[in-house]
């Protein structure tokens, strides 16, 4: 029938297809790829900051001159000059000595963890993660059938003293955490980074336990006071999975990305990639070997880190100027990101209508909560719009907020919102893990 809804394969559907639900970011882009709205939601880097010519011009060399390897066929680990590149940029993060035979090139971060949560999870495990995380991961571990259990966070990152209770409950109630998913350079959606101290408590408290880590690290390299700390794969090599992708240091658009591996663990992660995609795209690999051989790729994520900079400044000014009383934020040192907590009562979901009508668009914070907790939180993106955009975005989002607030004095509101913090605070109370 023309027009119905009605969905005539629900019988035979997998299992694990019955709690998917479809992400906060995506169901938005539609709308905030208007010209007319601002978007502050997604986490586009700014592609026009790369010398677009000389790109160009690169890609139709590699057709022209080497079509007959870059459009064929690759292996399913990805080819040798780019794990080899891949460990020379790792090197500048501060992962030395990784050997290209422990490198899996995937098709973007996404599929890394994809990867990960196939080979580790089976249905029920239990996953800890940061609350917040990235929203991806949580579509990711849904689709594994995972539970994920949320550790807070503070300004300084995770809190051990949390992870340890995190573990200490998961066992108490029967189940096994498999392993740690962080993101701890620049959080997404957060903006915090772990603390020099706390990441050697973190890696001691998971190595007590036998817990592995999961190491997300697309935005290391994009610190803009100074040098990022150092990887956790820097300073454990056992137990620890670093994943990254060359998405926001070069072309998502290429979506490639790569798993630093455990040797023992690396064949099995191979096998799983030829399963899943066969191989990589050979054409973006050797396109991201070209950049990586050829163009100063390094004085393009100077570049990037300054233009991220002003824009970053000219949101929290904006911010600063024009929020509502009693609207708090962080205060990244890096990444795209910041996390916003929201004036008492104000619920970012049930606002976001209002807000596109205004033409601006964020994302509610219950995308980055497995139990859709977070409704007292919005992530803003200040890498894509430019600083003047970015003030206009906040100028319309503000005014949403002041109506809103206007409407609850006027009509009355329910209780205050659980999850007020103090200005700066990135998430000091944020949901524990709930293991009942």
């Amino acid at each position: 029938m023309t027009g119905t809804t009605q969905d005539d394969y629900t019988d035979v559907y997998a299992r694990r297809v019955r709690g998917m639900t479809t992400s906060e970011i995506r169901a938005l882009f539609a709308v905030a790829s208007r010209p007319e709205v601002v978007s502050l939601a997604g986490g586009s880097p700014y592609i026009a900051a790369l010398p677009l010519d000389a790109v160009g011009e690169m890609l139709g060399r590699l057709g022209s001159e080497h079509g007959a390897v870059s459009l064929q066929y690759g292996i399913g680990q990805g080819t040798v000059d780019l794990r080899e590149r891949i460990c020379e940029v790792m090197a500048l993060s501060g992962i030395h000595g990784a050997s290209p035979d422990d490198v899996v090139v995937t098709v973007g971060g996404q599929q890394a963890l994809d990867l990960l949560a196939r080979l580790f999870l089976d249905p029920g495990d239990v996953v800890l993660a940061e609350g917040p995380s990235y929203v991806g991961a949580l579509g990711v571990f849904q689709a594994a059938q995972a539970q994920v259990h949320h550790v807070p966070m503070d300004d300084e990152g995770l809190i051990p003293a949390a992870l340890e209770e995190a573990i200490a409950a998961v066992a108490r109630s029967g189940r096994r955490a498999k392993f740690l998913y962080t993101i701890p350079t620049f959080q997404n959606p957060a903006g915090v980074t772990l603390s020099e101290e706390r990441r050697e408590q973190v890696l001691d408290i998971c190595e007590r336990a036998g817990l592995l880590v999961v190491e997300d690290d697309p935005y290391g390299m994009l610190s803009f006071e100074g040098d990022a700390p150092l990887p956790l794969r820097a300073r454990r090599r056992e137990g620890v999975f670093y994943v990254s992708t060359f998405s926001k240091t070069f072309a998502p658009g290429l979506r490639v990305g790569w798993i630093l591996a455990p040797h023992a663990v690396r064949e099995k992660l191979v096998m799983m990639s030829e399963a899943n995609v066969l191989c990589p795209s050979a054409f973006a690999q050797a396109a991201v070997t070209q950049y990586l051989t050829t163009m100063p790729w390094r004085e393009q994520v100077k570049s990037y880190r300054e233009i991220y900079r002003e824009r970053r400044d000219a949101l929290l000014t904006a911010m600063r100027d024009l929020m509502p009383a009693g609207t708090t934020w962080t205060n990244p040192t890096g990444g795209l990101f910041v996390w916003v907590t929201l004036p008492e009562g104000l619920d970012s979901k049930a606002m976001m209508p209002r807000a596109i009508a205004a033409r601006v668009a964020y994302v509610p914070g219950t995308g980055f909560y497995a139990d859709g907790t977070g409704t007292g939180n919005m992530r803003l993106n200040f890498s894509f719009s430019s600083p003047e955009r970015l003030r206009e975005g906040v100028r319309r989002l503000s005014g949403v907020m002041e109506q809103e607030l206007a409407m609850r004095a006027v009509f009355g509101a329910a209780a205050g919102h659980p999850h007020h913090r103090r200005r700066g605070n990135a998430a000091a109370d944020a949901p524990g893990p709930d293991l009942a």
